[in-house]
């Protein structure tokens, strides 16, 4: 992790986000503890990111469809046949969101999540790809949009950590610490209601009112509820998808399905009700293959994975094809922003692994490529 440090330094993304030094957020806060941050640490605030303007846009105008909008009314989750229907002629999908029905459900006290932005508002998709970039994990962005004295969520904890944003209005958060640190998405706080609701009487470690422009980071676990004022409220939810160890373990067990002996099959009428003879020989045979295993390709796993939850700059296919058609030995060429790759001399070939592809090239053109994939534009 060291050595990522003074790249996120040089990254504005992060910056935005925390109202300390890199290095410090990176010892005292990444993972371990929650961190509020005002509007007056940080610079300039996150109007250009989206607002209350852009949210009706994108519930009116955008023929915006499920799973793109859930709404919310003290913790529970509406149906969304309440908000979506037909969108009328040559439109017909009946997922679509209809905002008379969003505008009776706000004023009611609903809180409208708007779901996966990073992939509908063109500011928020160029934000969370370089946070993704400076960060090393892949990103999420969901807005909440919540009426005066309503509260669309009971205390609760994320299985990834967060950013909150505050865009508009102003929202008590209380914060509790964890029943449960560092949660894996298979260990939602579903499974613990009990716990989480006896931890939330206890006095809370934060109780801040978040204005326009404050941020607070949570790490997955810390228990949550935010409940707004007087005006309609609005932040955005930044989740990190946190590539864990966990990853890394479920990485190498993958490898170890190359063993035919960890594939056998249980015996003929086993008792499931009792397995340890047969959990005792599993455990002993991986204590065997592990220091086997190849690590190397367990990392490309976890590689894999990341790669798969991040995207690089949108590609704008008919532009693109124009100007490949007018490509001339003088023309600029650059690497597309956010590209995951990585490069490898096989044989007499340059190999050049992308998500889900592979590119080779002849090893007189290493050197091309490996300038075009370092970063400028080339002439």
């Amino acid at each position: 992790m060291q050595r990522r440090v003074g790249e996120l330094d040089s990254h504005p993304a992060l910056r935005r986000c925390i109202g300390v030094p890199v290095e410090d957020f990176t010892r005292d806060h990444w993972s371990r503890a929650p961190l509020l941050s005002t509007a007056g640490q940080l610079s300039g605030g996150f109007d250009d990111l989206l607002s209350l303007a852009d949210a009706d846009e994108l519930l009116s105008r955008r023929g915006l469809r499920t799973p793109f909008l859930r709404i919310a009314k003290n913790g529970e989750v509406l149906a969304p046949s309440k908000y979506t229907g037909s969108g009328g002629a040559g439109a017909a999908i009946g997922d679509q969101v209809h905002d008379d029905r969003v505008l009776a459900l706000f004023a009611d006290g609903g809180t409208l999540v708007l779901q996966a932005l990073h992939r509908l508002w063109p500011p928020l998709i160029d934000f969370s790809a370089a946070l993704a970039d400076d960060l090393g994990h892949p990103v999420q962005v969901n807005a909440y949009l919540t009426p005066p004295q309503s509260q669309g969520f009971s205390s609760h904890y994320d299985v990834h950590d967060v950013f909150v944003l505050q865009l508009a209005g102003t929202k008590r958060w209380l914060i509790h610490p964890p029943v449960l640190t560092e949660p894996l998405r298979t260990q939602p706080w579903t499974d613990r209601k009990a716990a989480v609701a006896a931890a939330a009487t206890a006095p809370p470690v934060i109780d801040a009112l978040l204005a326009p422009g404050d941020a607070l980071y949570l790490p997955r676990g810390w228990l949550h509820a935010a409940t707004a004022q007087g005006e309609v409220s609005a932040h955005l939810t930044v989740g990190i998808h946190n590539l864990t160890r966990y990853s890394l373990l479920e990485a190498l067990l993958a490898e170890a399905a190359d063993d035919p002996e960890l594939r056998r099959s249980l015996p003929l009428g086993v008792d499931t009700g009792e397995l340890t003879e047969e959990i005792d020989a599993v455990v002993r045979r991986l204590v065997e293959r592990l220091p086997e295993l190849p690590t190397e390709s367990a990392g490309q796993r976890v590689r894999r994975q990341l790669w798969s939850g991040v995207r690089p700059a949108p590609l704008a296919p008919i532009a693109q094809t124009a100007a490949a058609a007018q490509l001339t030995a003088a023309a600029r060429i650059r690497r597309r922003p956010h590209l995951r790759h990585a490069i490898r001399d096989v044989g007499a070939e340059v190999e050049v692994s992308l998500d889900g592809r592979l590119v080779r090239f002849p090893g007189t053109a290493a050197a091309a490529v490996r300038a075009a994939l370092a970063g400028p534009a080339l002439a």
